[in-house]
């Protein structure tokens, strides 16, 4: 089985650098793809409320801890607060609900998935005729009831999700603990340059999602249809005798970014971890930094009108 490098956290924890990522994956499919996942060897699932399949991933990881695949301090799982449970006073209700959903004591990550507050409710994307519905609370003040969920012991770590430069200078003007990650979109069309290094310069982790374009969403720019088809990224696949995607995985990991690739077929998450026994060059990583082209393929636009909203802002 293939041995997962750890990235060490600035509170000391560790996170395996790959995961498998659980974003869309139908509840019918996310409990075999996590029972397989774990089979060949992943230790790290990411998991949000928003998902709405945080059950079938529990079923999962209890199976295989019945089975003795795994024990649960095997295992580290991320879950994050969604945006109906901003209010300080509910951050907990959120935070149990996934908790008891994962049929978990602990989680090794929780995230403020988001910095916008949505209306609260069962409706997790509430609209109205000029998007979503707002709240007006401060994801600062959010922030320190995630605060305390870790005091509590609740969290391992605690970190944030889709935030800007500019929030995250809020977020740690007010923080008695910094975030160890920032969980954002990042591949080759989408490089992250200067949050990846702002990040890092505070101490913050990246975890890249969508690490290898966003497969199922519209093209990313006009010429190529994503990342993963482009012709240079296909150039470098052939000279490395590996597939587009480890090409575009292993740039992420070589930038010390934390990756979490989404897929339900057991064969491409066997693929996606076979990327330790090869090195880019520089030269090859500088041909893949170039690709950038601010290919956002998940930019929220139904909450561009929200104040808190993180993409108006170059980075």
């Amino acid at each position: 089985m293939v041995q997962i490098p750890t990235v060490k956290f600035n509170n000391g924890e560790e996170i395996p650098i790959i995961g498998l990522g659980t974003l869309k994956s139908k509840p019918n499919e996310v409990k075999q793809a996590v029972k397989d996942a774990i089979d060949v060897g992943y230790r790290h699932i990411d998991c949000a409320l928003v998902y709405e399949n945080e059950k079938e991933v529990g079923e999962a990881i209890a199976e295989k801890i019945a089975e003795g695949v795994v024990t649960r301090e095997d295992l580290f799982i991320t879950g994050k607060l969604w945006n109906t449970f901003h209010r300080p006073e509910i951050v907990e209700e959120g935070f149990k609900k996934s908790l008891n959903d994962l049929g978990l004591e602990y989680l090794d990550l929780y995230l403020l998935h988001w910095p916008m507050g949505f209306k609260e409710g069962d409706d997790l994307n509430p609209a109205g005729p000029n998007g979503i519905i707002p709240t007006d609370y401060d994801y600062v003040d959010t922030w320190k009831e995630i605060e305390k969920l870790y005091k509590k012991g609740y969290a391992k770590s605690i970190g944030i999700s889709n935030f800007n430069k500019k929030q995250i200078d809020r977020i740690l003007e007010v923080a008695t603990i910094i975030p160890v990650t920032n969980q954002i979109e990042c591949h080759a069309y989408l490089t992250q340059k200067k949050l990846s290094e702002y990040c890092q310069s505070k101490g913050i982790t990246i975890t890249a999602y969508s690490p290898i374009g966003a497969p199922g969403k519209a093209r990313l720019r006009a010429e190529d249809t994503k990342p993963i088809d482009d012709n240079r990224v296909k150039d470098l696949a052939t000279r490395y005798n590996k597939s587009p995607a480890q090409i575009l995985l292993r740039y992420q990991v070589q930038r010390n970014h934390i990756i979490i690739p989404k897929t339900v077929t057991k064969k491409r998450m066997i693929e996606n971890m076979d990327i330790f026994d090869f090195e880019l060059s520089d030269k090859d990583m500088s041909l893949l930094d170039t690709l950038d082209c601010n290919g956002r393929s998940s930019p929220f636009t139904l909450a561009k009108g929200h104040k808190f909203y993180p993409f108006n802002d170059e980075y």
